[in-house]
């Protein structure tokens, strides 16, 4: 699993497999979601994530690996 975050778009990524997206989905206002053609979970994008993750994790998470 890999995580982005961009500053600039106050965006955030979780990687969880690498794949070619098929679909994304809006899961709300700002949560989406990329699957695959079998509809494997691929990644998860949060905008605004400032708004929703402290500051201190997100600026650590710049090009983090778990």
């Amino acid at each position: 699993m890999k995580i982005t975050y961009d500053k600039i778009a106050d965006a955030l990524y979780i990687y969880l497999k690498k794949s070619k997206v098929s679909e994304t989905m809006q899961v709300n206002a700002d949560t989406f979601i990329d699957i695959d053609k079998y509809g494997k979970l691929l990644g998860i994008e949060i905008l605004n994530a400032s708004h929703q993750i402290p500051k201190e994790k997100l600026l650590k998470t710049t090009t983090s690996t778990i």
